[in-house]
């Protein structure tokens, strides 16, 4: 039997686990995919330290996935072998529940699937996704390049895109990490005028660089006096983790405005009354489905947007993770495999 690489958490707060496994077979309705590069994201902690009621383990996480398609359960259609795909947050889900017969399917009531939590994910060799959770991968990118916009790509392009911002409105980009050094350059490439808010002034450099027409540092400033300077944000897109620097921002909205949250903070402080006085309002935002991503990379493709990464073996999946949980990498860091 054919062996393939896996890096595997088996238990709750367990370690990384390289290990050899058996390559899986697609069953129905799934595609085996040889995969290239995963990237490495905040949310592959949620299957290492075990966040999340009800994993199996032992588990591979990753849900930034890229490479080819290796072979084709029975019942697919739309692929065929030397394909490049993608997977992403998005696992799958059922269509037939209310959510997705109203197109929801990101809220699927009855079959929750999310790649490398529910199912093995990509720090592998190999990974089994359903079918409707795979993306096309146009031309243009490398599977390096691509990785990350299957999570944090399509995460802030989908948010923005859907929102109520028209080109040439204020466009705020709270935080310059791994989401939000791409959330400023989609916001800049889709004619808004976009702000970057960040810590300390150093960062400046790096948002104009990025598209940002206006760089605030918080640390310095206040971004919510500093964004009605410019009459108000018709979005702030809350990349970060902190409900206070959420907190914080949430001053500069303008009539009608939205503030956005992408970043999974635990909690934040709001003022009612503010909200009331100018018709405001809060919206989280999930990231997408495997449509979503296609669109997410064709439109990195057609405009330059492209994820600043670090590139590691996949044996080195230890070193990558504690960067990207430290803070430390500049901004995303993607594991490889050599296939």
């Amino acid at each position: 039997m054919s062996k393939m690489r896996a890096v595997q958490v088996s238990r709750r707060g367990g370690p990384f686990e390289l290990v050899e496994r058996a390559i899986p077979d697609p069953g129905a309705g799934q595609i085996r995919i040889k995969v290239q590069a995963c990237g490495v994201c905040h949310s592959d902690s949620l299957t290492k330290e075990g966040l999340i009621p009800g994993i199996q383990y032992p588990r591979v996480p990753g849900h930034e996935v890229v490479g080819v398609v290796d072979a084709l359960g029975s019942g697919v259609s739309g692929w065929s072998e030397g394909q490049r795909a993608g997977v992403g947050w998005n696992g799958g889900y059922c269509g037939y529940c209310q959510s997705c017969r109203r197109g929801e399917f990101f809220a699927c009531q009855t079959a929750t699937y999310v790649t490398g939590l529910t199912s093995d994910g990509g720090y592998a060799d190999y990974i089994v996704s359903r079918a409707e959770a795979v993306a096309h991968v146009p031309e243009g990118l490398s599977s390096v390049e691509a990785a990350p916009l299957m999570c944090a790509g399509i995460t802030t392009y989908n948010a923005l895109r859907n929102s109520a911002a028209k080109p040439g409105e204020v466009v705020a980009v709270l935080g310059l990490g791994g989401l939000g050094h791409l959330g400023v350059q989609y916001a800049a490439k889709m004619g808004f005028k976009t702000v970057a808010i960040a810590r300390g002034q150093d960062k400046g450099a790096l948002a104009s660089s990025l598209g940002a027409v206006q760089y605030i540092d918080s640390k310095a400033q206040d971004p919510a006096a500093e964004l009605q300077k410019l009459g108000g944000a018709k979005v702030v897109l809350a990349t970060v983790t902190a409900g206070d620097a959420m907190a914080a921002a949430l001053g500069g909205l303008g009539v009608n405005g939205t503030f956005l949250i992408v970043g999974a903070a635990m909690s934040m402080q709001i003022s009612p009354v503010q909200l009331l006085g100018k018709n405001q309002s809060i919206k989280g935002w999930y990231s997408g489905t495997s449509i979503d991503s296609e669109d997410t990379l064709s439109f990195s493709v057609q405009t330059g947007v492209r994820s600043m990464n670090e590139a590691l073996p996949l044996e080195k999946v230890e070193e990558g993770y504690q960067r990207m949980m430290s803070g430390a990498a500049r901004f995303r860091v993607v594991l490889t495999t050599g296939n």
